[in-house]
């Protein structure tokens, strides 16, 4: 009864008192249409104030990082070791991996980082055992029918890179239905690699100009850099070349990724299995980032 007593007392003077005291003031009759209109409009202010602290809080936390890359490249190097430490399925370690992927893709857009791209299957990852290959290229296609609205709700513009000979017609078609839906956002743009390979890219770039000259559409004299980079399969992003390159594991090599893209790229190895790469371990790889001076081959 007391408590009863006490919840009556405090709802009197929360609400009855000042919706009162409003009242008079406005010259408005008090009743519970008012009430109610009191409370609401309340509750929309104390809102409306929230998410303007919230994005004050962003646009700060934002200013804290300094500059960022426009694009960072990620070779996701660890899944299987993680996997076999723990004493797991190859498998589980792959799904461990793709979690990870979304984790660190929405924090690098959250940031201001503008594109990701991720090397998440090589041309020489066919030589691994067929069930793991398998597994791989099923997850590959679910993932690409089934987070459309996902990244349709958040903007992200998703391409796929690679020589894609070898993909199943059911998985060509995920991947071009993904692409399609997604091809007019900007400012958040996810590159997958799948049996990609620096060399097949320089190489196919070469063909195409080859072929250009050899049907008078350029001259041979008129290939350059410019012409080059639009023929590599990174034409599809505003920003082709990466300013930083990840690789997970501890291994330092590029293993065939990006090699025209990264020819200034930083390159950061990090002793981490790509699975244990959390959000902390990647703001200490952009904090690495912030600290390079990055001349070019200029002298400054």
């Amino acid at each position: 009864m007391l408590f009863l007593v006490s919840t009556v007392l405090t709802f009197l003077a929360l609400i009855l008192i000042p919706c009162l005291f409003i009242s008079r003031r406005l010259s408005v009759p008090l009743s519970f249409t008012n009430i109610r209109r009191f409370m609401k409009t309340a509750t929309s202010q104390h809102d409306e104030e929230e998410e303007r602290n919230e994005k004050g809080g962003a646009i700060g936390e934002k200013e804290k990082l300094g500059r960022l890359p426009n694009h960072v490249a990620i070779i996701l190097d660890g899944n299987r070791r993680w996997a076999k430490k723990r004493g797991l399925e190859t498998a589980q370690g792959h799904e461990a991996g793709g979690r990870r992927v979304m984790e660190l893709t929405m924090a690098s857009f959250a940031m201001g980082i503008n594109t990701v791209s991720l090397f998440a299957f090589s041309t020489e990852n066919w030589g691994r055992p067929e069930d793991e290959v398998n597994y791989l290229m099923a997850m590959f296609e679910k993932v690409s029918k089934t987070e459309i609205p996902f990244v349709q709700r958040h903007k992200i513009k998703i391409s796929v890179i690679g020589d894609r000979g070898k993909f199943s017609e059911s998985f060509l078609c995920a991947i071009r239905e993904v692409e399609e839906a997604t091809k007019s956002y900007e400012g958040k743009h996810l590159i997958m690699a799948l049996n990609y390979s620096g060399k097949f890219d320089i190489l196919q770039a070469c063909k195409s100009l080859a072929e250009k000259a050899k049907n008078g559409l350029i001259q041979v004299e008129d290939i350059d850099e410019n012409l080059m980079e639009k023929e590599l399969l990174t034409k599809c992003s505003e920003f082709p070349n990466p300013d930083l390159l990840i690789r997970t594991s501890g291994e330092q090599r590029i293993s065939n990724f990006f090699l025209w893209q990264s020819a200034y790229t930083e390159l950061y190895f990090p002793n981490v299995l790509w699975p244990d790469f959390d959000k902390t371990e990647y703001l200490q790889a952009l904090t690495w980032y912030q600290q390079r001076d990055r001349r070019f081959g200029r002298r400054v």
